[in-house]
């Protein structure tokens, strides 16, 4: 790939990232972004000549984003889908769905090596706000909450996040950016907030895991409720079993 190019995703983030992954990775950040716009037609020629490589690697970052819904293969290339706010929506209906689930299996299991990782991985944020890097910053929030998630060793559960992931990644860094430059004051609420979800895990308190979802999702919290209520239930009908 050139190395002069400007590219929206982050280079230190695909260290072991195949030369396709990357071309997917920057792709989808377009897309994502808005620099690609809905209704673009994507070729393979075209994209191979802008990343100064072989179509192969082309192919293989059409199709991992193909597999994703946001674009729609064509002979010799893609149509740009995009993302529909219904499927924003969605996306983060099954995070707070996971989300939920998890804490309800953190209650039983001893999560003592749990919150001293979260914890070193919060530390690593609060540098990151320091030193105004948005890309450090939103890379630690994405891994703080995939720590989290990974701890219950669920195999599918974990599936389903690795699925999500590319396109929350994306969105994430893009808001990170736009916070960073414009609402820096703002991540004083986000890092704290980070500090309930270890609160609320360290005591296996189910009123500060509620209130730390309401806060991060501020604009779900009808959703935050009924999911939770509808996990509770779910969890208490496996107990009678």
């Amino acid at each position: 790939m050139k190395e002069s190019q400007e590219f929206l995703y982050p280079a230190k983030w695909l260290t072991k990232a195949s030369t396709g992954e990357k071309i997917a990775c920057e792709l989808r950040m377009r897309m994502i972004s808005g620099v690609i716009e809905s209704g673009s037609t994507l070729t393979e020629n075209q994209l191979a000549a802008e990343f100064g490589v072989s179509r192969s690697p082309v192919r293989e970052a059409l199709k991992i984003l193909a597999s994703e819904h946001i674009i729609r293969l064509e002979r010799m290339g893609a149509v740009v889908l995009g993302l529909t706010d219904k499927e924003i929506n969605e996306i983060y209906d099954v995070r707070l769905l996971i989300e939920t689930f998890v804490f309800e299996r953190l209650v039983k299991l001893d999560t003592t090596n749990l919150v001293k990782e979260l914890s070193k991985i919060l530390e690593m944020m609060k540098i990151a706000v320091k030193y105004k890097d948005a890309e450090d910053f939103s890379f630690n929030d994405i891994l703080f909450h995939e720590t989290i998630i990974q701890s219950i060793d669920h195999s599918r559960i974990s599936m389903i996040w690795d699925n999500l992931k590319p396109t929350m990644e994306s969105r994430i860094l893009l808001s990170m950016r736009k916070r960073f430059k414009e609402d820096y004051e703002d991540l004083t609420r986000i890092v704290d907030n980070h500090e309930l979800y270890i609160e609320a895990i360290s005591q296996k308190d189910r009123d500060l895991m509620i209130k730390s979802l309401h806060q991060n999702f501020d604009d779900v919290q009808e959703k935050v409720d009924d999911l939770w209520k509808s996990q509770q239930t779910f969890s208490k009908g496996l107990e009678k079993e």
